[in-house]
């Protein structure tokens, strides 16, 4: 059972979009322009945005994806994927695929709100779930999908010091994007995009990192 959670994540809960929010376009589909024809309608899609309470400190949960995956190979991300027909909402498919690819149990995982949805060069509508996970949750990562399994201090992800941003030409166009290096991890691409989108709901609420010490 996930323990009794401090004052502050009531203030993280009131800076995310509420669990039933209806599903928005992709608020980065500028970001998109070129990168996908224009009449490709994009598939909807959940992860989550996994928060642990350590000894050390609150932790978020990442995976490197395995070289065989069809698309984002070795790349870091958040657990998640297609959301199924049977999926009655983005929750619903965020929980049900961490634990297909992590084998973490939805029941040991509190959801506390949605951060934007983020389009995919890939062509998904990502909808990013934040929830807390039980720090006794045992894991079992899916080897056909996930190489490692490895935490960031969040206090790291929400230190706009450690936040980059770089350039690179993709399909015959310099782009930019958002990442963290994160000593020899580098976290890039969509995974980065939804934790400055994170980033930025917590600053127009006036959170203070230092809050996650209290």
């Amino acid at each position: 059972m996930i323990e009794r959670l401090p004052v502050w994540l009531d203030r993280l809960a009131i800076a995310l979009r509420p669990l039933d929010s209806a599903t928005d376009a992709p608020s980065n589909l500028a970001e998109l322009d070129g990168l996908l024809p224009a009449d490709q309608p994009l598939r909807p899609a959940a992860v989550l945005v996994p928060l642990i309470r350590r000894a050390q400190g609150w932790q978020v949960l990442l995976t490197r994806r395995t070289a065989q995956m069809p698309t984002h190979a070795g790349q870091i991300s958040f657990p998640g994927g297609r959301i199924d027909a049977s999926d009655p909402d983005a929750v619903a498919g965020a929980l049900r695929e961490t634990h297909e690819e992590l084998g973490i149990d939805p029941a040991r995982v509190r959801p506390l709100g949605l951060l934007d949805v983020y389009g995919t060069i890939s062509a998904y509508a990502v909808t990013p779930v934040v929830g807390v996970v039980d720090p006794a949750a045992s894991t079992c990562p899916n080897e056909r999908e996930v190489d490692e399994v490895f935490e960031v201090p969040l206090s790291f992800l929400l230190d706009r010091r450690n936040l980059k941003r770089e350039e690179r030409h993709f399909r015959g166009r310099l782009r930019g994007y958002y990442a963290y290096p994160y000593g020899e991890r580098y976290i890039w691409g969509a995974t980065a995009g939804m934790l400055v989108n994170l980033l930025e709901r917590l600053d127009r609420h006036g959170f203070d990192p230092a809050d996650l010490d209290r």
